[in-house]
């Protein structure tokens, strides 16, 4: 996508998911949650250029004034600057130590139970994708996603948030599914921030990257039953982390331990 400039490029999937429409409900405060996320999760970085107004409000499928509302949001927030003249434009400041912050607070909105729910339901999508990617994928599909996890970097919690996002949106285009793609990217707009927060754990990186260079391998070897399994001992290895993350913060403590 090219409307979005900047020094870094996430997954191609990645800023699909951060534009993809909002529903109808308090639309000025989604625009500014999914910014919001997206920055945290690091898909948008800082220094980047967003989109202009009008263009969030054509993307998002809003109003031209929502988009400026939203926008307005992130700025008192101190996650956007907005610059006047030739080169101006709302540019990400990020969220700098507010990640934390920000996270243990959405973590300590849901009870343990809807953290499971989630778990179960991103890993049935994801599995399902990668089961279809297994049926469908070609070989140069396959040589193509063993390249980008060969560069994929997942030796800092931003680069592995971005990354590990990325896989599983890169899962679902290789599905072939439009829906499956559509609700990965719905998934990853309204919960990846939160799905990968325990990337800032070293341990938890390490483990995702392998998952996702055996779910790789598998799909490469059309073994879609295998693949299932480790994308759904992915996402349960995600979820038993943040269930102990909350129990952490509820007991006063933080987020990473």
């Amino acid at each position: 996508m090219t409307s979005v400039t900047g020094p870094t490029r996430a997954a191609p999937g990645a800023r699909d998911a951060v534009f993809a429409q909002l529903s109808d409900t308090g639309r000025s405060e989604q625009v500014a949650q999914r910014l919001t996320d997206a920055i945290v999760l690091g898909v948008l970085t800082p220094g980047e250029r967003l989109p202009s107004e009008s263009e969030l409000a054509r993307r998002f499928g809003v109003a031209l004034v929502t988009a400026r509302e939203g926008l307005g949001m992130l700025r008192e927030a101190g996650l956007v600057e907005t610059r006047r003249g030739r080169d101006g434009g709302s540019f990400v400041i990020g969220a700098g130590t507010q990640h934390g912050a920000l996270l243990a607070t959405r973590l300590h909105t849901l009870s343990q139970v809807e953290i499971s729910d989630l778990a179960v339901y991103v890993a049935t999508i994801a599995a399902g994708c990668a089961d279809r990617a297994a049926e469908r994928s070609t070989p140069s599909d396959d040589e193509r996603l063993r390249a980008w996890l060969t560069t994929a970097d997942f030796g800092s919690a931003a680069e592995a948030r971005r990354n590990a996002g990325g896989f599983f949106l890169e899962l679902a285009v290789l599905s072939q599914s439009t829906r499956l793609v559509r609700e990965q990217i719905r998934l990853q707009a309204e919960f990846g921030p939160l799905l990968w927060a325990g990337m800032i754990d070293a341990g938890l990186r390490e483990r995702t990257a392998e998952s996702a260079r055996a779910v790789a391998e598998a799909v490469a070897r059309r073994d879609g039953p295998v693949a299932r399994s480790l994308v759904t001992a992915m996402v349960r290895a995600i979820a038993e982390w943040l269930l102990a993350a909350k129990v952490r913060i509820e007991r006063g403590g933080d987020i990473d331990g």
